[in-house]
């Protein structure tokens, strides 16, 4: 196997034998076979679309099987394989009523008929260094390959609450054909990656739009790290309409229902809020499920990524959604989450109430937009000295303390926005207020990056200075694939300056992180003393 894709990729380089995530060579190569097969379908779609066929399933079903080989997504090789075999069968159906005949030989591509017969092939189709005619190109082909998978999450979301673009589909089919082809210089590929940062932000807005417009736009809220007596049902991963549907199921049960990781921030939501069994959080970020999850008396719903390798002592309390799969864990393919609600019944859930302190979230554009006025007399009366946006991915790696520390280190003069499980370093430390604004801004999920750079250029407006001429450093925590979609969307917009930690992505080349570094100022972050001091002075 050949797998650099996320940040604890091994050795700093690539996992070659397993995943750190737990990946085995036989799921990493079944998802190099499915990318494969959705190359071809790719191709075979846009030819049809030419001819003026088109099918929105398939752009549904590009999306939801791209999602799946995210990091920490699906580890199932039974689930993978199906979505080979549906690859196919949709590139097919769309050959035969358009057709189309001129095809390259990944939209030829035949899957063997076992699993095993898959692996083999995976394993002669993997995008691979050595395979590669020009390392920088390779660089920058996994880099929007990598890109085109946090596409897919955010679209995949999107598309279930209606809202679609199909410049989004169109680009992703036609980057995806991109990443066979041997004619395109190192300029091109500078160019696909920007565009890929510019697709993602409009899929981050499509998102943006349908949650608000579904559940309302966020307010900030207390949220309780404490629990209920009575049975209880934990929701994991990110997508806000399967909360809804579970919770509109469990109205009236007398099932309490807590959120975990991502789904912190659906408390700030007005349509979620009504729910009043949606009691509070429990737990803090992925990594740290598997310590977390044992302790907790009820099923566990995993709606989307970060999903860690179950441990036998909770895996049949798992139940997974969408793309996310496990061998051996039940998945609900329809939101009918009876199971689940039967089973928190018959486990009963916490004995009696265990009071904990609360976290603020909520704080989206709109609830900081509001306040505009206070924040901006704030800066200009010397109150506020500096913004920092500390966020993104959280992950294992100790050395991610950095986060924390800068956070506690941060001047009292200075407000600090977060948003994505990167929060969970600090998202429960008390850190004050200036002139009534709390120091600390939970704006929200990773797709929520979006409200944050709407209220940068909110900011920038107010004030007539370029965004990079704000008093706004961003310190950046990136572990999976929509964190390398968003990094490009930052560099596409033209913001500079960013520390990037806790380690530079393995799949950058040296001499593309020299380009990113120099007309960026893209830098890895440091110590924390030593970076408040040069953003400071």
């Amino acid at each position: 196997m050949f797998c650099n894709q996320c940040e604890q990729t091994a050795k700093g380089q690539a996992c070659i034998k397993i995943g750190v995530c737990g990946k085995t060579h036989e799921v990493d190569e079944l998802q190099d076979l499915l990318v494969h097969a959705l190359v071809g379908l790719s191709e075979v779609a846009l030819k049809a679309e030419e001819k003026g066929v088109k099918n929105r399933e398939v752009d549904h079903f590009l999306c939801e099987a791209l999602f799946s080989t995210l990091t920490n997504v699906n580890f199932d090789p039974e689930r993978i394989a199906d979505y080979i075999r549906r690859a196919v069968e949709w590139r097919e159906k769309l050959r035969s009523e358009a057709g189309v005949s001129e095809v390259s030989e990944a939209a030829r591509f035949e899957s063997a008929g076992t699993i095993e017969g898959m692996i083999k092939q995976g394993e002669e189709v993997e995008l691979r260094p050595e395979k590669a005619k020009d390392p920088d190109i390779f660089s920058l082909k996994l880099t929007v390959l990598y890109a085109l998978k946090g596409i897919a999450a955010y679209a995949y979301h999107a598309a279930k609450l209606g809202k679609e673009d199909e410049e989004v589909y169109r680009f992703m089919k036609q980057a995806l054909v991109d990443l066979y082809r041997d004619d395109l210089s190192l300029e091109d590929w500078v160019n696909r990656a920007l565009e890929a940062g510019r697709i993602n932000l409009r899929t981050m807005e499509l998102l943006d739009a349908g949650n608000t417009e579904s559940f309302g736009h966020p307010v900030p809220t207390k949220v309780s790290l404490g629990q209920k007596a009575g049975p209880a049902i934990l929701v994991s991963g990110h997508d806000l309409k399967d909360l809804y549907e579970l919770l509109k199921q469990t109205e009236g049960t007398g099932i309490n229902v807590y959120t975990h990781g991502e789904m912190l921030p659906a408390h700030g939501y007005p349509e979620l809020k009504k729910f009043k069994h949606l009691v509070g959080h429990y737990g803090t970020a992925w990594q740290n499920q598997q310590k977390e999850f044992p302790e907790f008396p009820g099923p566990i719903v995993m709606t989307t990524n970060c999903l860690m390798p179950p441990k036998d002592s909770y895996k049949d309390r798992v139940f997974t959604l969408g793309p996310v799969g496990f061998p051996g864990v039940k998945h609900i393919p329809d939101e009918n989450f009876a199971p689940v609600i039967e089973m928190a019944k018959k486990m009963g859930g916490f004995p009696e109430d265990r009071p904990g302190k609360e976290v603020m979230t909520g704080f989206a554009r709109n609830a900081v937009l509001s306040v505009a006025d206070k924040v901006i007399e704030a800066v200009k009366s010397g109150s506020v000295r500096h913004f920092f946006l500390v966020g993104g991915c959280d992950g294992a790696k100790p050395v991610r303390n950095y986060y924390t520390e800068f956070v506690e280190k941060a001047p009292k003069d200075t407000l600090i926005l977060t948003l994505a499980c990167g929060k969970f370093r600090f998202f429960d430390k008390d850190l004050g207020e200036i002139g009534g604004i709390p120091r600390l801004l939970d704006v929200g999920q990773c797709n929520d990056a979006y409200s944050a750079i709407q209220i940068a250029l909110a900011l920038s407006k107010a004030f007539n200075v370029d965004v990079n001429q704000l008093p706004l450093s961003l310190i950046v925590s990136w572990y999976e694939q929509k964190a390398v979609a968003i990094l490009l969307t930052l560099l596409y917009l033209g913001i500079k300056n960013i520390r990037l930690g806790p380690s530079v992505p393995a799949f950058l080349s040296e001499n593309v992180l020299k380009f990113l570094a120099e007309k960026y100022n893209l830098r890895p972050i440091s110590t924390p003393d030593e970076d408040l001091r040069a953003i400071l002075g």
